[in-house]
């Protein structure tokens, strides 16, 4: 009988050569009961490595991403503990840039949920994205700068030439930015228009500040927005692995993992 971390292994390989797996077909191949297999796709699942489906798994296409709504309905429990740390690593009265994303909006509820309506200073946040200021606009102590541009629906922002143009007339603190995948060469991500945003906002403030779950580690999408070395704090959920841990050493990255515990 095949060992449970082999099956992983050999499920992962069997999606690099087709787009969907069966687990009646996975079982038979490695010796177990459909039930066994279907516990594995939910745990690899669970971990951000498949998308689960009726009767098998399956993997997004490098070029492709759910949509908001989709992305902001799953991992909510981790979002938050992520979100409750990242306020921990950012000061009051500082100006800060927060791209579009889950995390980022769940940061922008977090924070103004932090920040007393009686704050002697305000804090100033741009944002290109909609959700992250309608979180913002809870609190009467936070400046919400929104960017103009060109709307998408699929990520609830705004991105292109004049976002661009608009972000580059400011200068920020820190930058608060998601990613779609993290691997050895820097944060990746899939839209165009959302990597240039958070290249520009990079770019704009002294700090960068990447929010970031379990599963996207390891994930390789379309476009590389910057290096690891252009990271100073990272925030995520659950240890990582050696090697990661390695090249964020080397980066001279900040790890902080986020608990259960409320910060």
């Amino acid at each position: 009988m095949v060992k449970k971390n082999e099956r992983h292994q050999r499920i992962l390989l069997e999606l690099k050569a087709r787009p969907t797996v069966r687990i009646s077909e996975l079982a038979e191949e490695f010796g177990v009961t459909t039930e066994t297999v279907r516990r594995d796709v939910d745990e690899m699942s669970r971990k951000g490595l498949v998308d689960r489906m009726y009767g098998g798994a399956a993997v997004n296409p490098m070029g492709s991403e759910p949509t908001f709504d989709v992305r902001e309905g799953v991992f909510r429990e981790e979002r938050t503990r992520i979100a409750k740390h990242a306020l921990s690593l950012v000061e009051f009265d500082e100006v800060l840039m927060v791209d579009a994303g889950s995390t980022t909006t769940e940061f922008a509820a977090q924070l103004a949920a932090s920040v007393p309506d009686t704050a002697p200073k305000k804090l100033t946040i741009i944002t290109n994205s909609i959700s992250v200021a309608r979180a913002l606009g809870a609190s009467k102590s936070i400046r919400t700068v929104l960017c103009p541009g060109d709307y998408t629906s699929h990520d609830a922002s705004v991105t292109g030439p004049a976002t661009l143009a608009f972000l580059r007339q400011f200068n920020a603190n820190t930058a608060i930015i998601g990613s779609g995948g993290i691997t050895s060469e820097g944060i990746t991500d899939v839209s165009p228009g959302g990597c240039w945003v958070k290249r520009t906002m990079i770019e704009r403030a002294d700090r960068l500040v990447l929010l970031a779950d379990r599963r996207k580690f390891g994930n390789s999408q379309t476009e590389i927005v910057c290096s690891l070395d252009q990271i100073d704090d990272l925030v995520t959920d659950e240890e990582l692995s050696k090697d990661f841990i390695d090249s964020f050493d080397a980066a001279k990255v900040k790890v902080s993992i986020a608990t259960s515990a409320i910060v």
